[in-house]
């Protein structure tokens, strides 16, 4: 079976933002006299939506019924408006990595538990605006990962069977959106978690550089 489309996740797969997750979720803390997190436990705490980011770091500081939540998850949204950029990069070998799949007629897709807006301006500001031929994030259109709704709703978008998809990203929440929707599941080490999690929620094959992924897409078949 031939290989027509790449969906990636974002953070920890193709940017390296947890500074940027980590200035905002400090700011927030601050605000209600919570100790500071850093970016180790941002890692863990990132990945599966903004209300579950904020009631972990409401934990975290103390509030554990995350009575806050409300206004934390409003202060956390402020501050992230300001600082979604903040010292966000491309991890090593990405950008080529997308153009060697471009070249090889690959659809490009992002799907991400960051809010839709956040996630199409970080896109755009490290990427361009040509790159991806499909930006998704969290919008309500449907339910957020690990739900396979936004993978096969860009499947569909791109007309691409799931079986003909590549899905890469770097935590098991991934791993479990991809093989939830039937798609090729590749996990990536550069990211916020590591190798047990990619294997135990499902990754069919797990990547220490980011150029192996055209490597994969250009075999075409899985195994």
């Amino acid at each position: 079976m031939s290989y027509r489309a790449c969906i990636f996740d974002l953070d920890g797969t193709l940017c390296d933002s947890v500074e940027s997750i980590t200035w905002s979720a400090n700011h927030m803390l601050a605000d209600f006299g919570m100790r500071q997190a850093s970016t180790k436990d941002l890692e863990i705490f990132a990945g599966d939506g903004v209300d579950v980011l904020v009631r972990r770091l409401l934990r975290f500081g103390g509030d554990g019924e995350a009575v806050h939540f409300d206004e934390a998850k409003k202060r956390y949204m402020e501050y992230f408006r300001e600082g979604c950029m903040y010292h966000v990069k491309a991890y090593p070998g990405i950008p080529e990595v997308l153009e060697k799949l471009k070249a090889q007629g690959a659809k490009l897709a992002v799907l991400s538990n960051k809010p839709h807006e956040n996630t199409k301006s970080v896109i755009e500001q490290v990427f361009g605006s040509g790159m991806f031929d499909l930006v998704q994030g969290q919008s309500g259109l449907f339910p957020r990962k690990p739900a396979p709704d936004g993978a096969l709703y860009l499947a569909d978008k791109f007309g691409v069977p799931a079986g003909e998809c590549l899905y890469a990203g770097d935590t098991g929440t991934d791993m479990k959106t991809g093989k939830a929707a039937g798609m090729y599941t590749v996990g990536v080490l550069w990211g916020f978690r590591g190798r047990e999690e990619l294997l135990r929620d499902g990754a069919d094959c797990i990547i220490s550089e980011a150029g192996e992924l055209a490597d994969i897409y250009g075999r075409g078949t899985k195994g």
